[in-house]
């Protein structure tokens, strides 16, 4: 499976905001003949601020030509993810990373807007320039 263009700066923000990078990529079997990969799992580095925090990040670029088909993937994909980790592992929380400037623009469309609050979707806003995590929105 191809990795997303930002994968590393991403996985780099993670550390320098204090999480373990604990799977690269974190896989769930759903039968004995399929499974799926998340980008990235993690923990907390620092137990007593995070609570021990068990995190799954979908790492999303949006560079190609369509946002919105873009969006569609990373949607589908998301929430086939919360239904697998419901399933696996409920206690980890899984949050989809978009870069800062697709989280300005594309992101605030009111049409986006209900989309991600109707289906309760976490994000994490990262700058792939800075390799830093802007905002965790949950």
């Amino acid at each position: 499976m191809a990795r997303d263009i930002f994968h590393q700066q991403v996985k780099a923000a993670l550390g320098k905001d204090g999480w373990n990078i604990t799977h690269d990529p974190f896989i769930i079997r759903i039968s004995e003949a399929t499974k799926l990969q998340i980008d990235l799992a993690a923990d907390s580095a620092i137990a007593a601020e995070r609570n021990s925090e068990k995190i799954a990040v979908e790492i999303k670029s949006f560079i190609g030509d369509s946002d919105i088909s873009a969006f569609h993937m990373a949607l589908g994909q998301y929430l086939n993810y919360c239904q697998a980790l419901e399933e696996h592992e409920p206690d980890r929380i899984i949050y989809l990373a978009i870069p800062v400037e697709t989280y300005k623009d594309f992101f605030q469309m009111p049409f986006i807007q209900r989309s991600l609050s109707r289906n309760q979707v976490k994000l994490v806003i990262y700058d792939p320039k800075l390799e830093e995590i802007e905002q965790w929105i949950s």
